[in-house]
């Protein structure tokens, strides 16, 4: 593929590399000095400081691609590491076509201050060499930093290597954003905008009990607050104002369904009251907007369990007292583009490009819920939690049906810290997502005894998979602990895991 033009007076930090079955769509960030010195940018430019950008020392040839020929050495695909000047760092490799080094003028090197950790993140390619006999690994790179508070800030190049194990430390950085104001973010506006151009529509199954509802629906139909020591639940304010705010999740208090004869209507939600519950937060260093949307459940429904062809409804593994799950829309602050929504399944999830997902009502993805557990996924099917090759596990049957929420209209923004404190332009969070304890009571039950039942019936040449699957199995798929809520997931201020 030809490379593209740099734009006048910017350098290459390094190339861009992709799979060829994948449409070509990606990044990588172009450079230039600034020599202007900025008062009020001194925390960050010095007049006496070198400059930002040097030219490489030399270059390190990584590896030579094979074309079957021994005789012409041009066409090959030549990998270059650039070889940066003392107190500087490489951003990423060079690709040539011939076994000349590529011109020292052809990339910069970045001023160590400036940069920041990066990490392995998809493969790219898995290739052996005849010429160095080692297998040669192609990974994309992220950011180690990551998060509402990370500063690391993607370049788009890759990483290259046919001696590098995973957990050493990268021989090429990504850079810094030393800007505390993230001038790319969205405003107030914008974000409105955005949800209103991207919301994604929720498809719930067609044979879902427990569905969504609003907090205040939740509370104003007879949630109750129980203190520990306490065996009469309070009565939830609509708005959460009863509920204790700050602290940890210390066991002290917990939420659990109203005790009369509404509690069989609540577990079951309310569709016409839902909305999604929105979180906007800097990603990659501000160069990047998460949307993050939970969708609160009063109720969690019971695990169907696969074993080849057989299903097994449980009646107790799974079901716990209210359900917060998430997907997140990661938006480019370049383009505005929607990048790519991760899909939160139980204790995991993934990242799909907008090229992989689904699309309805312009740009508009959907997701689609997973019956009884809300996990969420880009596509439609039965996916299998535990071992997909052996058939064996937890299923998560999604698709869609006339159960659904829009989240460009049905929304509320909660958070977004970065926009400051009060004022006309803030966000002002809900009292009830202060509350730091357990949205659910913990169920006390022995779980493992439901699950020896079924694997007791099985073949003696199925038993040991399926145990060995089971103890892999998250926490809270047992409902064994009360559910938190959005505050006290590790994604509020960190990343995806994934």
């Amino acid at each position: 593929m030809e490379k593209m033009g740099t734009p006048d007076g910017f350098c290459s930090l390094g190339d861009y590399c992709q799979s060829n079955d994948q449409p070509l769509r990606g990044f990588v960030l172009v450079a230039r000095e600034v020599d202007l010195y900025e008062p009020q940018n001194s925390s960050i430019w010095h007049q006496d400081q070198p400059p930002a950008l040097l030219k490489p020392l030399d270059y390190t040839l990584v590896w030579i691609s094979d074309d079957g020929s021994e005789e012409n050495l041009d066409g090959r695909g030549y990998f270059w590491l650039p070889q940066p000047p003392e107190g500087y760092k490489s951003m990423g490799f060079v690709v040539t076509y011939k076994s000349d080094k590529p011109k020292l003028e052809d990339v910069r090197c970045v001023r160590a201050d400036l940069t920041d950790k990066c990490e392995t993140y998809h493969l790219i390619l898995d290739a052996n060499s005849k010429f160095s006999k080692l297998p040669f690994r192609v990974w994309s790179t992220r950011p180690s930093d990551r998060g509402m508070i990370g500063t690391g800030v993607s370049v788009g190049t890759f990483f290259c290597s046919s001696y590098w194990s995973s957990g050493e430390e990268l021989n090429i950085a990504c850079l810094k954003n030393l800007n505390p104001t993230l001038n790319a973010m969205p405003n107030f506006d914008q974000i409105h905008a955005l949800i209103r151009h991207y919301g994604p529509t929720v498809f719930f199954h067609p044979d879902e009990v427990y569905l969504p509802s609003s907090v205040s629906w939740f509370f104003n139909n007879g949630a109750l607050l129980y203190k520990k020591g306490e065996s009469v639940g309070e009565a939830i304010d609509a708005a959460g104002l009863n509920l204790p705010g700050g602290g940890t999740n210390d066991g002290a208090y917990w939420i659990d369904l109203p005790n009369d004869d509404r509690r069989k209507i609540v577990k079951r939600g309310d569709l016409e009251s839902a909305v999604l519950y929105v979180h906007v937060k800097p990603a990659l260093g501000g160069t990047f907007t998460d949307i993050v949307m939970w969708v609160f459940c009063p109720f969690n429904g019971p695990a169907t369990l696969k074993v080849g062809i057989m299903n097994v409804a449980l009646t107790k593994i799974g079901k716990h007292v209210c359900d917060w799950e998430h997907f997140t829309l990661r938006v480019s602050n370049f383009t505005g583009e929607l990048w790519s929504i991760y899909f939160s399944q139980h204790s995991g999830g993934e990242w799909v490009d907008a090229s992989d997902l689904e699309f309805i009502d312009g740009n508009k993805a959907v997701v689609y819920s997973s019956k009884s557990g809300h996990a969420s996924f880009a596509h439609p099917g039965s996916y299998i939690q535990g071992s997909a090759t052996l058939g064996i596990g937890v299923r998560n049957d999604a698709t869609q049906s006339d159960y659904y929420v829009d989240s460009s209209v049905h929304y509320e923004i909660i958070a977004a810290e970065y926009l400051g404190g009060e004022g006309t332009t803030s966000v002002k969070e809900p009292c009830w997502l202060q509350y730091m304890r357990k949205w659910g009571p913990a169920v006390v039950y022995d779980s493992r005894t439901e699950l020896d039942k079924f694997i007791n019936v099985l073949p003696l040449i199925l038993r040991y998979s399926v145990a060995n699957i089971f103890d892999k199995f998250p926490v809270e798929l047992y409902g064994e602990e009360g559910p938190t809520g959005p505050k006290e997931k590790n994604n509020w201020v960190g990343d995806e895991r994934s």
